[in-house]
């Protein structure tokens, strides 16, 4: 066994050992100097213990030194000990009905993909239409984008990943060197990442900032109506953004016959459709309706829950084999920031914050759109889209409320852009897969990511100026 000894020098190592505990004394000061100021004119003592809070969270959330669901934890403990909530009411919010949501989606998302349903749809739909290398990019990037709108993007470019992987083998395709690679893996990628937006089961954000929303005014989105509302921008998206990817990496192969022989096999060897995935499928096909149908009526959650319950009645699922699809890391991290959101909002931080921050741009309707849909893109590419859900949302309905403008409406500026990264693999697990593939370089993805980022702000605004006042959603 070789043994590698570190030459670095001594100093050099004790510096390094010492950073992670000066980081946290650091931080511990940091918020106790902000808990000790004189509280500033306008701020309650309970707003100034909340942004003491927050203040934590958003270091903690942007460096990710400790996991996220850790950090939301803190600010569980933090906002009740501090005596911003009490601890009943603190807790009570953990209750809400988009942490159940999430937990339902996460469910039915592996019963979708533990029964080998969502696997067969993609050989097939991949085998059915890549006959030749640019329908064989098309077809990822809608397959992709299509799972999108019923599963978390996340697993939807964890189950694809392998197959697009396996295509880019069979090709002989060279790992950063090739421009049809990098074609393969971007595809996957951006259509994970628009096709996310489109609906509520596309990652938990949209549940999120709806739980906030909910808790913060009593309003609450439609399934439906948020859908139809963000429709537009997904379909333009879509078109303009596989011309992007087209024109900033040219084909270089001239044919796909490996890939399409490889697909065979493997469709092939799942053999004939199982009563699991037929049965998983009508489940699924009926959660999706009462969600439109009926979701405003009977809670989201609450069909969700009523489905995995029938997905156990009828012995579709274990749930040893069901709980390695759910993420209570991240059920965790979203109850920490309804909390954390909860709090602001309640204290009056949130609306002092923004008077401070953004008050003299955001002065008009339209203005507090495009700050808060600009800031939620950017944030979005160096942290988590909770926690930029959680840090822009109380202070942006605050806003909406001194304005007189539909709190929901703020609540799309925040929750659309929030899901819409493509410039860095830390933005997204869906750019991070694409990313380890080697076949594309961080410098590859920004070049093209950054284009589609000014686009998707864009379009957005101009969805929200011409397009919701058509469905009566106008401001």
């Amino acid at each position: 066994m070789s043994v590698k000894i570190d030459t670095r020098p001594i100093w050099v190592l004790l510096g390094l050992k010492a950073l992670r505990p000066l980081f946290f004394v650091t931080l511990a000061a940091s918020f106790l100097y902000i808990l000790g100021m004189t509280t500033p004119e306008g701020l309650t003592p309970e707003g100034q213990k909340a942004i003491a809070v927050f203040a934590v969270c958003l270091v903690l959330w942007v460096t990710n030194v400790i996991p996220l669901a850790i950090t939301s934890i803190l600010a569980i403990v933090l906002v009740p000990f501090l005596g911003v909530l009490s601890t009943r009411e603190t807790y009570a919010l953990f209750g809400n009905e988009a942490v159940f949501f999430i937990l339902g989606a996460f469910i039915l998302a592996g019963a979708v993909m533990g029964s080998g349903l969502s696997t067969r749809i993609a050989l097939y739909m991949l085998s059915r239409f890549g006959s030749s290398p640019k329908k064989l990019v098309l077809a990822i990037f809608l397959l992709s984008a299509a799972l999108s709108f019923f599963m978390s993007e996340h697993a939807v470019a964890a189950m694809l990943f392998p197959i697009v992987l396996e295509i880019s083998k069979s090709l002989g395709i060279r790992p950063g060197r090739s421009n049809y690679g990098k074609l393969l893996f971007l595809a996957l990628a951006w259509g994970c990442v628009i096709g996310g937006i489109a609906t509520f089961l596309g990652g938990a954000r949209v549940p999120l900032a709806v739980g906030i929303l909910n808790e913060m005014t009593g309003q609450t989105i439609g399934f439906l109506d948020y859908a139809v509302a963000v429709f537009p921008l997904v379909v333009i998206l879509l078109i303009l953004g596989f011309i992007i990817l087209m024109r900033s990496f040219p084909m270089d192969i001239q044919g796909v016959e490996g890939a399409a022989e490889a697909l065979g096999k493997k469709l092939k060897a799942l053999g004939k459709v199982r009563y699991t995935e037929y049965a998983v499928g009508v489940v699924m096909l009926a959660t999706v309706l009462a969600w439109m149908f009926l979701g405003r009526r009977l809670g989201l959650s609450s069909i969700a829950l009523t489905s995995v319950v029938f997905l156990f009645v009828l012995k579709l699922v274990r749930w040893k084999d069901i709980e390695e699809y759910v993420n209570w890391g991240i059920i965790l991290m979203y109850g920490g920031a309804i909390i954390l959101g909860s709090s602001l909002h309640k204290s009056g931080a949130a609306e002092w914050m923004v008077n401070g921050m953004v008050g003299s741009w955001a002065t008009s309707p339209w203005s507090v759109i495009l700050v808060f849909s600009l800031l939620a893109l950017f944030l979005t590419e160096g942290m988590s889209n909770a926690a930029v859900i959680a840090v822009l949302l109380p202070a942006s309905i605050a806003i909406a409320d001194k304005l007189a403008l539909d709190p929901a409406l703020v609540t799309f500026a925040i929750a659309v852009p929030a899901g819409l990264a493509f410039m860095f693999p830390m933005s997204t697990p869906a750019n991070a897969l694409a990313a380890s593939s080697n076949y594309i370089s961080m410098r590859d993805m920004m070049r093209a990511g950054v284009i589609v980022n000014v686009l998707a702000w864009v379009l957005f605004n101009l969805v929200a100026a011409f397009w919701w006042p058509l469905i009566g959603m106008g401001y």
